[in-house]
C-alpha cells in the first residue's frame, strides 16, 4: 500500500485562526483512522526528519498522519502564550474534530509525541474530546511542577532558564515565504512583538500551585479514559512517567522504558532500540480500528535493565536486558540498608555525619533531557563523590536487580532555613569507575509538599523521606553500591541562598530502601527492521559540540560551558537551510552561592535563495541571596538588516528558595 503527502493542509479554528498542517494520506479507498501530532516545533525545518521515520509507515499501514505546527508557531497563525496553555488544548480539540470530520476519517483519532507533543497528548486526553481514541506519550510527565525541567523536588532548575531560552528561540523564527506569500513578514513582526519570555512567570510560581496544577494529570487520574501507552528511557530525565501511570490509571495503559535518551525509541541511544512503527501500528490498528494485534498481551510494563555500563564516552550500546512484569509489581519488594556513622551502607554504627558540600558539586550530572549519549549523559561520578559524603556496601556476591525508585528515610538537620538535599546511588566498578544509577533531590522546604513550604528551623532535626527517580538496573557480582549525598548539585540544581551544613543522624532511622526485582520474565520488544530509520538531510556544514569545566584558580570561581552548533542542513523537499546554535557559561564561587550567573545565547537563521532570517536570544540570570535576576533580549534580522529588537529586565523574590 502506497501512499501520498500534502505538504501543507489548514485547519481553521472556530476565531478564524488557521493551523498548518502536513499530512501521509493512505493511497486506498477510506475511510481510515488517523495520528495526531501537534506541537510548536515547525513541522517544515524542526521536526520534518523525524517525522519522515514514522508517518509514511503509518500511512502504508492505512493509518494517516496528520503533523500539525500549534497557534503560533511555523506557519501557524495566532500568537503564542505559554506551554500546554488552556487555548493551545482547546485548538488541539478542534484539530482532532476537524480530523475525524473529513470525508476520509473513520471518526477514530489518535494523538502520539514526544516531550511537548507527549505532554500534551494526556493532557488533551484528559479532556476527553469525543473522537480522541487512544494515545502514545513519549518522554513525558504526570506532574508538570516536579517531574519536568522548572522545580525537581521544589529545587529550581536550571534547565527553567534554558528551556524559557529555547522556547524564545523556537517561538520567534520566522514562517516559511513558501507557504505563506508576501504575508510571511506581517506574520512573523507580529509574533514577535507578542512573543512572551516565560522564564518571568515560570519564576512567579516557584511552589506548587494553580498554574501547575493545570494539566498535570494527577490531578485526576480517572479524567483519562482512553488507552495509553507510555515511553521513556533511563538516560532521560523523563524516567518516572511511565510507572507512575501504570500504576495509577484506570484506563488500559502498558508501559515502556527503555535504556534511551530523548528520542523516539526506534533511532535513540544508546541501543538496543525498539521497533517503535511496527508497536505503534499494531497500538493504532488495535484501538482505533478495533483489529485484535496482540497489544492487549503485551506486559504492563516492559522495562530495560542495564547491567554495569562504563560511565563517560560516546555509548552506542547498554549492555542489559528487558523484563516484563505486571505493574505494581508483586516481583519487587523493599531491601533496606541502614546508614552506618562509619560510612558503610547496610552498617550498624551510630552518630551524627556532616555534609558541608563546595558548590561546584554536580559537574558530572549531565543534562536533565539528553539528546545525545555522549556527555549530555551524567559522566564519572567519582568526581562529585569526592565532594560528597557517602556510604558503601561490600563487593556483591550475586547480581541485585533494581526496579523501581529508591527511598532514602533519614533524620536531617541544616543550619540555615533553606536547603538542598541531594541523594545519588551509584555503581562502583571493581576499578573505581562509578556509574550514576539514580539520583533525586529535595527542597527541605517542600518536605511537607510543594504547596505549601515551610522554612526549616536551624539545627532542629527533621525526618525527611527523599525519593529518588525510577531505575532499571542490575548491579554486577564484585561491584559496590554507593549512596553519596550533598547540599549542592550545580549546575542541575541552581543553589541556595546562602552555603549549607546538614547533619544527617546515622544508625538504625536513616535507611535506603531498594525496590528489588526477583523473577521477573526477560520480554524484549521486535528490534526496529531500518537500523537508521531517519532519512538523510544534506550536510553543508558541519556541526559540533562542545562541554567542560574551568576552574579559574586565581579567583576560585568555577564556570561550566556549553557549546553547540548543529551546522548547516539543507531539507530535500522544499529546499530551506537552517543553522542553530547554542551557548552557556554558567559560573559559580564554590564557596559562596550568592551571586551564581548563567549566560545563554541562542541563534537560528533561516534561508532559501535570497531569503535569510536570523534571530538571537540571549539571557544573563543572577541567583542572588533575597531574589533571581533576569535580563534577556530578542533581535530578529531579515538579510543584513535588523528587524526587530526587544528586551526584558525583571527580578522575582525567592519563595523558600
Amino acid at each position: 500500500m502506497g501512499f501520498s503527502v500534502e505538504e501543507t493542509v489548514w485547519v481553521t479554528l472556530a476565531d478564524g485562526t488557521r493551523l498548518a498542517g502536513r499530512i501521509w494520506m493512505p493511497e486506498r479507498d477510506g475511510p481510515f483512522p488517523a495520528v495526531l501530532e501537534y506541537l510548536p516545533y515547525r513541522r517544515r525545518d524542526g521536526t520534518s526528519q523525524r517525522d519522515e521515520s514514522t508517518y509514511p509507515a503509518f500511512a502504508e499501514a492505512g493509518i494517516a498522519g496528520v503533523r500539525v505546527d500549534s497557534r503560533g508557531h511555523g506557519d501557524s497563525e495566532g500568537v503564542f502564550d505559554d506551554e500546554y496553555s488552556p487555548r493551545e488544548l482547546a485548538d488541539a480539540c478542534e484539530v482532532i474534530a476537524w480530523i475525524a470530520a473529513q470525508p476520509w476519517s473513520n471518526g477514530a483519532v489518535g494523538m502520539m509525541g514526544i516531550s511537548w507533543g507527549g505532554f500534551n497528548s494526556l493532557q488533551v486526553a484528559a479532556l476527553r474530546p469525543p473522537a480522541l481514541k487512544a494515545v502514545i506519550s513519549i518522554a513525558s510527565t504526570a506532574d508538570r511542577y516536579t517531574d519536568d525541567i522548572h522545580y525537581k523536588g521544589g529545587c529550581l532548575m536550571s534547565a527553567n532558564v534554558y528551556w524559557a531560552g529555547t522556547m524564545l528561540s523556537y517561538a520567534s523564527r520566522s514562517p516559511d515565504p513558501d507557504v505563506l506569500g508576501n504575508s510571511w513578514r506581517e506574520t512573523w513582526l507580529a509574533r514577535l512583538e507578542s512573543l512572551p519570555f516565560l522564564l518571568e512567570s515560570w519564576l512567579t510560581h516557584q511552589r506548587r500551585n494553580e498554574y501547575w496544577a493545570h494539566g498535570s494529570i494527577c490531578e485526576d487520574w480517572d479524567a483519562i479514559q482512553c488507552p495509553v501507552w507510555v515511553i521513556a528511557g533511563w538516560a532521560d530525565g523523563y524516567r518516572n512517567t511511565p510507572a507512575t501511570i501504570a500504576a495509577n490509571l484506570q484506563a488500559p495503559v502498558k508501559a515502556t522504558t527503555g535504556p534511551w535518551i530523548h528520542k523516539y525509541p526506534h533511532f535513540a541511544w544508546p541501543r538496543p532500540r525498539a521497533d517503535f512503527t511496527g508497536l505503534a501500528i499494531a497500538w493504532w490498528q488495535r484501538w482505533l480500528a478495533g483489529e485484535e494485534t496482540g497489544v492487549d498481551e503485551w506486559p504492563d510494563y516492559r522495562a530495560y535493565l542495564s547491567e554495569a555500563p562504563r560511565p563517560g564516552g560516546w555509548r552506542a550500546d547498554e549492555p542489559g536486558r528487558w523484563a516484563g512484569v505486571d505493574w505494581p509489581c508483586a516481583q519487587v519488594s523493599g531491601q533496606t540498608l541502614t546508614l552506618g556513622s562509619d560510612g558503610r551502607l547496610g552498617g550498624a554504627s551510630q552518630g551524627g555525619c556532616t555534609i558541608a558540600t563546595p558548590q561546584h558539586c554536580g559537574t558530572c550530572s549531565g543534562e536533565y533531557f539528553t539528546l545525545a549519549p555522549d556527555a549530555d549523559l551524567p559522566g564519572d561520578q567519582a568526581e562529585d563523590d569526592a565532594l560528597s559524603v557517602c556510604w558503601e556496601t561490600e563487593p556483591l556476591d550475586a547480581p541485585l536487580d533494581l526496579l523501581g525508585r529508591p527511598v532514602l528515610r533519614a533524620p536531617v538537620a541544616i543550619d540555615q532555613p533553606q536547603g538542598n538535599l541531594i541523594a545519588r546511588l551509584v555503581d562502583v566498578h571493581p576499578d573505581g569507575a562509578a556509574n550514576l544509577i539514580a539520583r533525586g533531590v529535595l527542597n527541605l522546604c517542600h518536605r511537607g509538599g510543594h504547596t505549601a513550604p515551610q522554612a526549616a528551623v536551624p539545627g532542629d532535626f527533621m525526618n525527611v523521606t527523599l525519593a529518588l527517580d525510577e531505575t532499571g538496573y542490575r548491579l554486577a557480582p564484585g561491584h559496590r553500591l554507593r549512596l553519596a549525598l550533598s547540599t549542592a548539585y550545580w549546575p542541575l540544581i541552581l543553589p541556595s541562598p546562602a552555603p549549607v551544613t546538614a547533619t544527617l543522624r546515622a544508625g538504625p532511622e536513616a535507611e535506603l530502601v531498594l525496590p528489588v526485582l526477583t523473577g521477573a520474565t526477560v520480554a524484549p520488544p521486535p528490534a526496529p527492521a531500518d537500523p537508521s530509520p531517519l532519512p538523510d538531510y544534506p550536510i553543508l556544514t558541519p556541526g559540533h559540540s562542545r562541554r567542560h569545566v574551568e576552574h579559574d584558580r586565581q579567583t576560585g570561581r568555577v564556570r561550566y560551558v556549553v557549546s553547540q552548533d548543529e551546522g548547516w542542513s539543507e531539507n530535500p523537499v522544499h529546499g530551506m537551510r537552517k543553522r542553530e546554535t547554542r551557548d552557556e557559561v554558567w559560573e559559580i564561587d564554590p564557596a559562596d552561592p550568592a551571586g551564581a550567573t548563567g549566560h545563554l545565547v541562542f541563534e537560528a537563521e533561516r534561508d532559501r535563495g535570497d531569503w535569510h532570517t536570523a534571530t538571537r536570544a540571549e539571557i544573563h540570570f543572577t541567583c542572588a541571596a533575597t531574589e533571581y535576576r533576569a535580563e534577556a533580549s530578542l533581535t530578529a534580522r531579515e538579510g543584513g538588516a535588523q528587524a526587530f529588537e526587544k528586551t526584558w529586565s525583571f527580578a522575582v523574590p525567592r519563595d523558600h528558595m
